[in-house]
């Protein structure tokens, strides 16, 4: 069975702003109060995704140092590496900067370091060879905030380095580099500190090139490199969704210009990744890129190495970009695989050493260290607990950690700093390296903070809704003239949800693969019969009550051509239950 989930349901607008949203239909009043938009100005500037604060890059730290440093180094015709991370974010911030100075024909080149051999972020030998190589200034994305001892040694080594990420950074230093670009770092005013890796690079794109023009959301932007800009904004939409950025703020506005740059993209590789994906390009939104796209991408990284990924984002070869948009199909079909079977396995593991534990932790030698992030977050998922999957080697054990709102991953972390070789990461995410002398220790102290911080919480998974709704007020025109112009929806900007109480189930039929998901027919009080789609919910068909209350989205269902709506169920319970 699943979790038994809590339901939210925010308390009704006020007066006061209901007079002020008087411009809007009733459903997305509420709504825009729920999310803290109580004036007309401030909801149409959410709804038009406008930013509402100054977007100047030369504010962040760093900025000016760093672009002075690439325009000499154009000039003078140094060679230049990109170092990026091996995941979706970093990649896309890689092919973002490289394409970003080939356009300022800078001599440039990506590198992206092997997840097995090299490890996440910089590390010394990388640098070396980059050296040797003949490079003179290295730029790092989505990677380098916590590598002090590397920075140090590209200074010995004589190679300038600028450092751009997004992560938070270690308490104390910054790492010894000639500019450090990362908003959440002490005294940056940045206004804005949720960028993802990619949103970062496009911001070192946007001070380089520095036009003056921003795009509006109307129309196209009148210069040349107004233009170019643009054209990078289908990278900074699929690295920031893929990489769980909250879709507020700057985020929101540059993801929803990316969305429509994909829709009309001339970058080969994204059109066949989207053909093997079985997307259509020009209705593509942000769940898309989490579920298909980003995944897809993300394979490379996670088993080989992602220079596959960078290459096809890069490729202006139609042959080549379906080639390596087939095997990266491929990689993600073994990807799943390994982890169902690496899932089953940790669940295990965690379970049988300690049901009741506040923190899950399962670590095996033949764990696949590319996938261990995925298995910790199906263990999260399934039991509301954060969790902890590790690769263990001769000598080092990695982890790779996910959270819950109630426990802050990475702070638990760094209390346990002494004990570990690195480690780094967000609040809902993190990675670490400990020697495997030390890995017990950890566990116990991890286990320990976990059982202080969540002992007395209710540990139940939350879904929140906007508003209780009669299913008759559900109909296709709420879609269009309310719920599409929330869009795009994900982390941090979720989708509208409703509860409706008392709902007469008119049938209930199981599909899809071991009959996991819950297809239904349901009658309002009108007698309309509204589709509704339960994934993961299969189990209820068996025990499926008369009448139910739901908490569920609304959305288009594009079948075969046919275009309807239908209800996607988040949770049901028998009609009554309550909360």
């Amino acid at each position: 069975m699943t979790q038994n989930k809590r339901w939210i349901v925010p308390p009704l607008i006020t007066p006061e702003a209901d007079s002020a949203l008087s411009a809007f239909p009733p459903v997305l009043r509420q709504i825009l109060f729920n999310r803290g938009y109580s004036t007309d100005a401030d909801a149409r500037a959410y709804l038009n995704a406008k930013p509402d604060f100054n977007a100047d890059p030369f504010q962040m730290n760093g900025m000016r140092a760093a672009v002075d440093r690439i325009q000499t180094a154009i000039q003078n015709h140094e060679p230049v590496a990109i170092y990026g991370d091996y995941d979706v974010d970093g990649v896309t911030a890689t092919a973002l900067l490289v394409e970003t100075l080939q356009y300022l024909n800078a001599d440039v080149r990506g590198y992206i370091p092997n997840r097995f051999e090299e490890g996440y972020g910089l590390n010394n030998n990388a640098l070396d060879e980059l050296k040797a190589d003949g490079v003179q200034l290295v730029i790092t994305v989505d990677c380098g905030i916590r590598s002090p001892n590397e920075a140090l040694h590209a200074r010995t080594l004589g190679l300038d380095l600028i450092i751009s990420d997004h992560h938070h950074p270690a308490e104390g230093d910054l790492p010894p580099a000639l500019a450090v670009i990362n908003p959440k770092q002490h005294g940056d005013i940045y206004p804005d500190k949720d960028l993802a890796g990619v949103g970062i690079a496009y911001k070192i794109a946007e001070a380089l090139l520095d036009d003056g023009q921003q795009t509006t959301d109307n129309s196209q932007p009148s210069t040349v490199n107004g233009q170019f800009l643009y054209h990078l904004l289908d990278l900074v939409a699929l690295g920031t969704v893929a990489d769980l950025a909250p879709l507020v703020g700057e985020n929101r506005v540059l993801v929803r210009k990316g969305l429509r740059q994909m829709r009309q993209t001339t970058r080969q590789g994204l059109s066949s990744l989207a053909a093997v994906a079985e997307i259509k390009l020009a209705k593509v939104n942000a769940g898309n890129i989490g579920f298909s796209l980003g995944p897809r991408l993300n394979a490379a990284g996670r088993l080989k190495e992602a220079l596959a990924a960078f290459e096809l984002l890069t490729t202006k070869d139609v042959f080549r970009a379906g080639e390596l948009a087939q095997v990266l199909d491929m990689q993600n079909r073994e990807r799943q695989r390994i982890t169902r079977d690496m899932q089953k396995r940790a669940e295990e593991i965690a379970i049988g050493e300690d049901p009741d534990a506040f923190l899950l932790f399962a670590a095996q030698e033949d764990f696949n260290s590319g996938v261990v992030g995925l298995a910790a977050s199906r263990l999260t998922e399934t039991y509301y607990r954060p969790a902890i999957v590790a690769s263990k080697g001769e000598e080092e054990t990695r982890g790779s950690c996910r959270s819950i709102p109630e426990f802050h991953i990475t702070d638990a972390l760094d209390k346990c700093a002494d004990l570990l070789v690195r480690h780094g990461g967000h609040a809902a995410a993190a990675g670490f390296t400990v020697r495997n002398e030390n890995l017990s220790e950890l566990v116990s102290r991890l286990k320990a903070i976990a059982a202080d911080q969540l002992s007395n919480e209710d540990l139940r998974p939350t879904v929140t809704a906007e508003a209780e709704v009669s299913l008759t007020d559900i109909r296709a025109d709420l879609f269009e003239k309310c719920l599409k112009f929330l869009e795009p929806t994900g982390y941090g900007n979720r989708e509208a949800a409703f509860v409706a109480r008392n709902v007469k189930v008119k049938s209930a039929r199981t599909v899809g693969a071991d009959a996991k998901h819950l297809k239904l027919s349901m009658e309002d009080e009108n007698h309309f019969i509204h589709d509704a789609i339960g994934f993961r919910l299969g189990e209820w068909q068996k025990k499926m009550p008369p009448r139910v209350d739901i908490l569920f989205t609304y959305e288009v269902n594009e079948y075969n051509g046919r275009i309807g709506y239908q209800l996607n169920l988040k949770d049901l319970k028998p009609a009554g239950m309550g909360n």
